[in-house]
């Protein structure tokens, strides 16, 4: 079996792990110490970001934030001929990122997984995967290769998914995570409509704020979306006397 490294082992590289395990011989590295125990107790052979990096394919499963370090400290320790991979939620930042600093003897793929821990729960039988080709041909066997595995794959740009997310995925998490802080409850009286928000709320309650933030602020996009849904909320309330929010 190919080799695989998987570069961060949060909730998304766990997943990633549990997923690609039974294809690839496994790599895992985190700098959390509570990362590297649950590594080791399920398993898994967890090893320095070098030994990770050296791998055939290579997984980067960091925050937005993080890339920029973890590209640079990754370079050196990449095989010619490698793939690198990486599965934010955004997609023209990243794959600027991985251009910019990481060699030019590696393919380079961005992807995003339009799936979590969560919505994984069941399997990810006809569940959404997002590749954006940077560098190389490589793409189209991962298109293959994630079919396999049930997959609904989709090959686009980095730029016209940023746009598609800034509706489907920032808005959405934007109007969840603000259900979430209310803390709307599950009424006796409750329509189907309303189950949908409260399974919105459910979907995304366990989401870490960090991703949140990476998905609102990361999309060049989102922004406007953002301020186009505030807007027309204040001035439906505005139209029934309602006034804007206090």
């Amino acid at each position: 079996m190919k080799s695989l490294g998987i570069i961060g082992f949060g909730q998304f590289g766990r997943l990633a792990a549990r997923i690609l395990a039974p294809h690839f011989d496994l790599k895992v590295t985190d700098v959390s110490a509570d990362s590297e125990a649950y590594a080791r107790a399920q398993g898994y052979a967890f090893t320095t970001l070098a030994e990770a990096g050296a791998c055939e394919i290579v997984v980067v499963a960091v925050p937005v934030a993080a890339m920029p370090a973890v590209f640079a400290a990754l370079a050196p320790h990449l095989r010619p001929g490698a793939l690198v991979v990486d599965v934010g939620s955004v997609k023209v930042v990243p794959a600027q990122l991985m251009l910019d600093l990481l060699p030019a003897h590696v393919d380079l793929v961005a992807t995003h997984p339009l799936f979590g821990p969560q919505s994984a729960k069941g399997g990810i039988e006809g569940l959404r995967f997002v590749i954006c080709p940077l560098r190389g041909d490589r793409h189209e066997r991962m298109a293959a290769f994630g079919r396999s595995l049930g997959l609904t794959v989709t090959v686009t740009t980095a730029e016209e998914h940023d746009r598609e997310m800034a509706y489907v995925q920032a808005l959405t998490h934007l109007i969840g995570r603000s259900l979430v802080n209310l803390g709307i409850p599950d009424e006796q009286l409750k329509t189907p409509s309303y189950q949908h928000l409260l399974e919105l709320c459910a979907l995304i309650g366990g989401d870490t704020f960090e991703l949140f933030t990476a998905i609102q602020t990361q999309n060049p996009y989102a922004a406007e979306i953002a301020r186009a849904f505030v807007g027309e909320a204040q001035s439906l309330l505005e139209q029934v006397g309602a006034g804007p929010p206090a």
